[in-house]
């Protein structure tokens, strides 16, 4: 810095003018951003999906069916299943009577003029037992699903006899569960994820404008970022989900506030030197820029690595959150500075730092006292044991990986709590087949309908089998060991199945539930004993199963991938091969404690029925990318501090700086993290558990003790084979100049 600015002098008229315009046009473009994206918070909706279907890979069986039913099934839909019951718990029902059947019949034709409904419902059909009716109404796709169902439920419950119970599930019923939970992603989510976050920055800076400011920097980014994400899914260029929202909220406002609390940190270390605060900001963005370009570079390639995923709800988390932490990055970078440069001093209020260089070069760029300066001291003394130990614990706690269900879940668990869907399919299943309503849809070649018949008519998963057929008053006509049933009077001829393209759809009603485990195993059965024929197997349980088979393909795939490319990054930042290869290994290490644990928890605590196989995928692409960063903070500090004092020290001296700042950052980040289990969704509640447990372990363990006392235990050989391994050449100890506390040199 200039003695001018030093001491106070005024800057020239004309760079003064430049100061405080490049401030305001920075804010007045960040403000029109936000303006532009804040209303799209109510709309997402109008770009989302959240069919499993749709982001399937297109070479997935299932795909290949669905894209071939308009043909034979006409519009688009998606089934209701209507169920009426005379019991409902532990009531005993009574048989349905003819007068409530045909006043059931009533209630779902009025219930079929609702708009959504598209096409006739089918006839109202009376379980073996008498005791329910089951009846199904198609709901146009393009409709909203969850308004459609409500309505329907509403409508059958006034229509239908006293005393007759009425669930409204099925693939429609389940859909609706999804929207509901997903209901509060842009209300309830933002508003405790930001509110915790305040008081987080609260308590810690003891200010009440800087966490405003800091939050209005996340927040402006979150808006803008959804501005463009917006725009792509209205576009078709990406596929937004509810999911994938959810991660993208609460992943910016995390990241853009992490990299917020560096630069933060650093101005008030530089308003201690010097009384301008044009002077002070501009050396805190030269400082803050290297760590956070790299951290949220690393975190955009592991994030990036799901392109590669078969599952479109994988691939296209990657450019929607890599978009996100670009708009945190810039947000952190142009936005927060200028409004540090609006407020200066003020923005501590009321601790307000004050200009004191004489104790700052006392200090040595350290602070002399606190809890990290203690816990160097430890370090320095019992390092071997510090890592020994505390490696072992990490282990333990990776032990309970083996624990981990992560091979799906049913469909309808996928939402915790109430759900009307899967106690209508609990009473579905305990009066009709289990697979009523869902069907295995099998697509094959007109010559080859009798061989396929055969097969599904002896499949003891299979329950009933039918052939669509235009002529049929459903669309499908039912087939028995005799043939096609006819309609009509004795001696009415068979409907005639249609025949598209040479290809005939058959409807097998499954077993068992539609979401079970053992429906799963029926239409893996089902293909291998249809494979060689061409026909192919699709429907609600065929897509579970190609979904699961695609995620464990991309956990295997990707998972090393991203690996390998921070450990390049690492490599090339750092500049050495055995210091990231081992930040890599503490950070696997951790991750496998945070996953041992949370099955543990998942099991014992929760009694979670299983995971999703993205779940380990998800975590540790969020982990790895996320938990290195804090370990980019430290060992960047640490490798400068260590071409000036040598290795060990550097790392006492690197450790003692970054504490603070990092251990709040990973505080705002578990806690973003830990917001989204208000979503009643169980994949995004594991996510939370997960990421907020292994966040908090890397920030107090890995990167507090593990880390340093390993480097201090290995000494200058960390750096091999770099010349500062040796204490050679550019890397040799020169004479220190001023340092900031924030983990970033002058």
């Amino acid at each position: 810095m200039s003695s001018d600015a030093a001491h106070g002098t005024r800057p020239r008229p004309a760079l003064r003018w430049v100061r405080a315009l490049l401030p305001a046009v920075l804010i007045l473009i960040w403000l029109t951003g936000a303006g532009l994206g804040g209303p799209l918070f109510g709309k997402i909706d109008e770009v989302s999906s959240n069919d499993q279907t749709a982001y399937l890979p297109s070479s997935a069986e299932a795909t290949e069916v669905r894209e071939e039913l308009g043909g034979f099934l006409g519009d688009d839909t998606i089934p209701a299943i209507v169920v009426f019951s005379t019991g409902e718990g532990s009531e005993p029902g009574t048989e349905l009577t003819d007068v409530q059947l045909d006043r059931i019949s009533a209630a779902v034709a009025d219930a079929a003029e609702i708009p959504a409904v598209s096409g006739d419902p089918s006839p109202v059909i009376a379980s073996e037992d008498g005791l329910a009716a089951q009846a199904f109404l198609p709901i146009d796709a393009s409709a909203d699903v969850a308004e459609a169902v409500g309505e329907i439920g509403e409508t059958l419950r006034a229509d239908a006899p006293d005393g007759i119970v009425v669930h409204v599930t099925g693939p429609a019923g389940f859909t609706s569960d999804l929207v509901a939970g997903f209901a509060g992603i842009d209300g309830i989510l933002l508003l405790v994820a930001l509110l915790a976050v305040l008081v987080i920055l609260v308590v810690v800076y003891r200010s009440i404008l800087l966490p405003v400011v800091v939050l209005s920097t996340s927040l402006f980014a979150l808006c803008v970022a959804l501005f463009v994400v917006w725009h792509l899914a209205d576009a078709g260029v990406l596929l937004l989900s509810g999911q994938t929202q959810g991660i993208l909220f609460i992943l910016v406002i995390g990241a853009a506030t992490d990299y917020s609390l560096l630069l933060v940190a650093r101005f008030r270390e530089e308003l201690r030197v010097t009384r301008d605060r044009g002077t002070a900001i501009v050396a805190a963005i030269k400082g803050s820029a290297e760590p956070i370009l790299a951290s949220g570079g690393t975190v955009i390639a592991g994030l990036l690595c799901l392109l590669l995923s078969d599952l479109k709800s994988n691939s296209t988390l990657g450019p929607v959150a890599s978009i996100g932490i670009v708009f945190a990055m810039l947000s952190a970078l142009t936005l927060l500075p200028a409004l540090l440069f609006v407020f200066g001093r003020a923005a501590y209020w009321p601790v307000r730092p004050a200009y004191e260089p004489e104790r700052v070069r006392e200090e040595g760029g350290i602070p002399d006292r606190g809890l990290w300066r203690r816990l160097s001291g430890l370090i320095r003394r019992r390092p071997r044991s510090i890592w020994i130990i505390t490696t072992l614990v990490l282990a333990v706690g990776a032990m309970g990986v083996t624990q981990l269900d992560a091979s799906g879940v049913p469909q309808s668990d996928l939402v915790i709590g109430q759900s009307e869907a899967r106690d209508g399919q609990a009473v579905l299943g305990e009066h009709f087949p289990g697979g009523s309503g869902s069907p295995a849809y099998v697509l094959v070649d007109e010559s080859g309908l009798q061989d396929a018949v055969d097969v599904l008519l002896d499949h003891a998963g299979v329950d009933a089998v039918s052939v669509t057929s235009a002529d049929s008053p459903s669309g499908s006509a039912p087939i028995t060991d005799e043939g096609i049933t006819a309609f009509g009077p004795p001696g009415a001829p068979a409907p005639e199945p249609t025949v598209r393209d040479g290809k005939v759809l058959l409807q097998a009603t499954l077993s068992d539930a539609a979401d079970s485990e053992a429906a799963a195993g029926t239409i893996t059965s089902l293909r291998d004993e249809l494979a060689g024929s061409g026909a192919l197997v699709g429907g609600v349980t065929a897509t579970a199963v190609d979904t699961n088979q695609a995620s464990i393909h991309d956990r295997g795939l990707i998972i090393p991938v991203v690996l390998v490319v921070i450990l390049l990054i690492l490599m090339l930042l750092l500049r050495s091969i055995l210091a990231p290869v081992l930040l890599i290994l503490t950070t696997v290490l951790s991750f496998g404690t945070a996953l041992g644990v949370s099955a543990i928890v998942f099991d014992g605590v929760f009694r979670f029925p299983g995971a999703d196989p993205a779940v380990p995928l998800y975590g540790f692409v969020f982990l790895v990318a996320l938990g290195i960063d804090y370990n980019i903070f430290l060992m960047t500090r640490v490798r400068e501090e260590s071409r000036l004092h040598g290795t060990r020290e550097g790392v006492l001296r690197g450790l003692s700086v970054t504490g603070g700042v990092i251990t709040s950052a990973g505080l705002v980040l578990a806690a973003t993290f830990a917001a989204l289990s208000v979503i009643p969704i169980l994949f995004l509640v594991q996510i939370a558990f997960i990421v907020a447990f292994g966040v908090l372990l890397d920030t107090f363990v890995v990167r507090s003790l593990l880390v340093p006392a390993l480097a201090t235990d290995i000494g200058p050989a960390i750096w091999w084979p770099s010349k500062l391994a040796r204490g050679t050449g550019i890397d040799a100890p020169r004479p220190e100049p001023a340092r900031a506390a924030d983990g970033s040199g002058r």
